[in-house]
């Protein structure tokens, strides 16, 4: 059973498939400039990597009645795992707990689906608050490295909050 997500306004943030009715969005979501360095500056390219790669699965992020964000996960069949990656929020929405929600919510669509036994990210390790987000989500520095960045898991066993499921 899925609960809903809600970010600090009391908004549910839901993930939703990329449709005809919500790509433009999707595609202008754009971080804060200082972001940039860390993340593509518009949700565009990461929408391409999803429909020309072959590899990445892109979804909107809906907080109340708009599109403020965009997640994509992956799964690896070389070792099993579920990834996450190119996370934007529009600026305007930071520090509203979108993020956040965002990642609970794929977190639990994931780790409902029968073959998913980890979940991993990876982040710049200049990027702090990248790190807390997901530190506070239950997420584990593995030791691993992917394109310099540092690479972070997650048992489904356990819940977004560390505690575990069983």
């Amino acid at each position: 059973m899925t609960q809903q997500i809600t970010d600090r306004q009391d908004r549910a943030v839901v993930l939703e498939d990329i449709t005809d009715a919500n790509w433009r969005d999707v595609a202008d979501v754009a971080p804060a400039d200082d972001q940039r360095r860390f993340v593509a500056a518009l949700g565009a390219r990461y929408l391409l990597l999803s429909t020309r790669g072959g590899v990445w699965n892109s979804l909107a992020v809906r907080a109340g009645d708009e599109v403020v964000g965009h997640v994509m996960w992956a799964y690896d069949d070389e070792d099993g795992t579920h990834w996450i990656g190119g996370m934007i929020v529009n600026e305007a929405e930071q520090g509203k707990g979108v993020g956040h929600a965002a990642v609970r919510a794929l977190v639990q669509r994931l780790a409902a689906l029968p073959d998913c036994r980890e979940i991993r990210l990876s982040y710049h390790p200049d990027n702090t608050p990248a790190a807390r987000l997901y530190t506070t989500l239950g997420f584990r520095p593995t030791g691993d490295f992917e394109d310099e960045e540092v690479v972070a898991a997650l048992s489904p066993a356990f819940d977004v909050t560390g505690h575990s499921t069983s």
